[in-house]
């Protein structure tokens, strides 16, 4: 395979200057850029990925780290993130939870690798990190926009969605709804993101004159396996209630699924309603009603802001995105039929 040294020999320059032809960056004379344009041809020159780092001062590849590289939250995400890398000629590397250690470590191993793979700028989707597991970028750190979470010694890299908001919408649909007795699935309560959406949650009904102290509640693990066993101990329990929160859609398809098999119809003995508004939520069965979180909105001005950071780009970049209801067939009023 011919080298960038082959293509200088035969067009009788110095390397510097069919390397200047080859990146396309500094000054060459018409007359050598035409040499080097003919021996590249003649060679069959193709710079190696590796060359083309060396040669552009980047690599064109940008680094994203997730959690999870499954589900139906992530994947969306991750298409989103390479759809807008690719149009822009980029690539994407991926690095996600493995390996003994607790979430949190994971998570500074995987943006430790992002950093040793010479990625131009990293994406970083986790909520375990603290400010200090910052510090694994090193003194010169590469640029990196955070979705999703917040660090407050990097707040203006930081793109998330309205939580608050979110909960608030859903406490507020199902008491237009006419529900009063409702049975909560939160998930982890380590989770900032979580506990955001269930605290407002918890205070719109209290401010409806419900108690939530009383009411029916339970944590899991944002998993259908975590939806399926809720539901089951919300049956067996005895408690009546005529709606269930999830505060995710995966845990609303579990719940679904369970519900389906104990023979419980849903939205006509019990309403459920989830949290995102993942694409696979309008084909559950039913279909199901879920509070629009606008994971694309926020991810689309991420990778911009990134973009901007690392190439020197103009893209325009917004903060502010719609929290949403979606009404499907899995809600009814309280007491329909």
């Amino acid at each position: 395979m011919a080298t960038i040294k082959d293509v200088a020999r035969l067009a009788g320059v110095g390397l510097g200057t069919a390397s200047r032809v080859v990146s396309g960056k500094g000054s060459v004379s018409p007359a050598t850029l035409v040499k080097v344009r003919a021996a590249i041809d003649q060679l069959g020159f193709r710079p190696s990925h590796a060359a083309r780092t060396l040669l552009s001062g980047n690599s064109k590849m940008v680094g994203v780290y997730i959690p999870v590289l499954s589900g139906t939250f992530y994947t969306p995400i991750l298409q989103i993130i390479d759809n807008e890398l690719r149009a822009a000629g980029l690539h994407m590397v991926v690095a996600f939870g493995a390996g003994l250690g607790g979430a949190r470590q994971q998570a500074i191993e995987g943006l430790a690798f992002l950093v040793e793979r010479g990625c131009d700028g990293l994406i970083l989707m986790t909520n375990v990190l603290q400010e200090e597991d910052l510090s694994v970028l090193g003194p010169r750190p590469k640029p990196m926009v955070v979705l999703n979470h917040y660090f407050d010694s990097i707040s203006g890299q930081c793109f998330t969605v309205d939580h608050k908001l979110g909960g608030k919408i859903a406490a507020r649909t199902l008491l237009d709804h006419g529900h009063r007795e409702i049975a909560l699935v939160s998930g982890p309560a380590s989770l900032p993101d979580n506990v955001a959406r269930v605290a407002a949650f918890k205070v719109e009904l209290t401010a409806a004159g419900i108690d939530t102290g009383t009411m029916w509640a339970v944590e899991k693990d944002f998993s259908p396996a975590g939806g399926w066993s809720a539901a089951k101990e919300l049956v067996e329990s005895g408690r009546r209630c005529t709606a269930m929160f999830c505060a995710n859609d995966e845990m609303a398809a579990g719940a679904l699924s369970y519900f389906q098999e104990a023979g419980i119809r849903v939205p006509h003995e019990i309403s459920v309603i989830g949290y995102d508004d993942t694409p696979s939520a309008e084909f559950f069965a039913p279909r199901l009603s879920t509070v629009h979180m606008p994971w694309r909105e926020m991810t689309q001005n991420g990778v911009s802001d990134l973009l901007n950071r690392c190439y020197d780009l103009q893209r325009p970049v917004t903060r502010n995105y719609p929290v949403t209801m979606t009404l499907r067939a899995s809600l009814a009023r309280a007491g329909q039929v």
